[in-house]
């Protein structure tokens, strides 16, 4: 199973639990809330759903709450699970969107440490923050930043990513440095996948691969696009693929929905999302991951590194 955690833009919505639905717009979770998508969780939420419902196999667990960037909800979260740690007892555990809190963090890395190894852990946006800012970004196995995201990683003296020092250029160019930069200092996962106009793929600590197609420009100026690359990737590692796999079709299905989308900038990110089944069945990605890791690099048009 899939567990994602994160905030929503409701500040009144309490922590709530359950099983992820997904129809027309509307995230059910469990039998009684709902919400209409919009960006951040719920974008990854309705994201990972379209690819396990393609598969038709796996399921998505949610733990949510709202959170208006107070950080109250956020905090909410953090007790329920030190309080609740059978909530992490899962295959794939996503952390997104929470409100950076290192003394909480602390808490929540004492809660992972027995699953560790056995989970595969990713972290993203705040939380992606916190675990660098707590000095424990190796602790995990994957962060998905954007291009100013990664620079802070590779910042070693910012405390947070409005600090990151000028000189640290979160340019295209300046990708391969950034991440050289992030690992000598022990500020990134093990491995990253960098979302930019190409798409680097860092397999313990090393560009393994890029992905520039389809280039499509529209998904650097669409909120959400990196929510949806993550949501996308977590879903298949929820229904077996291994993670560079993941990683890489991944890359290749977040840019094909987008495309099928005929994506402007002024496109809703629930256009993409329910382009990513066709994206999926473009590509012919069968539900057996193994029969693809011999094709893999040919099927998806990949710059070897």
């Amino acid at each position: 199973m899939l567990t994602v955690v994160g905030t929503i833009p409701y500040p009144d919505v309490p922590v709530v639990t359950g099983v992820v639905e997904s129809r027309n717009g509307i995230v059910t979770i469990g039998d009684r809330v709902s919400f209409h998508v919009q960006r951040c969780t719920l974008a990854l939420l309705t994201a990972a759903y379209e690819v396990i419902k393609y598969f038709r196999r796996g399921a998505i667990r949610a733990v949510l709450a709202g959170d208006a960037g107070k950080g109250d909800g956020s905090q909410a979260i953090y007790r329920y699970i030190v309080e609740n740690p059978k909530t992490i007892l899962t295959d794939v555990l996503v952390f997104h969107c929470l409100f950076p809190d290192v003394d909480w963090h602390i808490k929540i890395v004492m809660a992972i440490e027995p699953i560790k190894g056995k989970t595969l852990i990713v972290a993203d946006a705040g939380f992606m923050y916190v675990a660098k800012m707590s000095g424990q970004a190796s602790f995990y196995d994957l962060f998905t930043p954007d291009i100013g995201e990664l620079a802070f990683l590779a910042d070693e003296e910012a405390p947070h990513p409005f600090y990151t020092r000028g000189f640290i250029i979160h340019e295209e160019d300046n990708v391969p440095a950034l991440i050289k930069r992030a690992y000598l200092h022990e500020n990134a996962a093990r491995n990253l996948l960098v979302k930019a106009s190409t798409d680097y793929i860092v397999l313990n600590g090393q560009i393994a691969y890029t992905v520039s197609e389809p280039n499509v420009p529209e998904l650097e100026a669409i909120g959400g696009t990196g929510d949806t690359l993550t949501g996308i990737v977590s879903a298949l590692l929820d229904v077996g693929f291994d993670l560079p796999q993941a990683m890489l079709i991944g890359s290749r299905t977040n840019r094909l929905a987008g495309s099928i989308g005929q994506l402007t900038v002024d496109t809703s990110i629930s256009n993409l999302i329910a382009n990513i089944g066709l994206a999926l069945e473009g590509q012919a990605i069968k539900p057996v991951p193994k029969e693809f890791s011999i094709t893999l690099g040919i099927h998806l048009n990949l710059q070897f590194k």
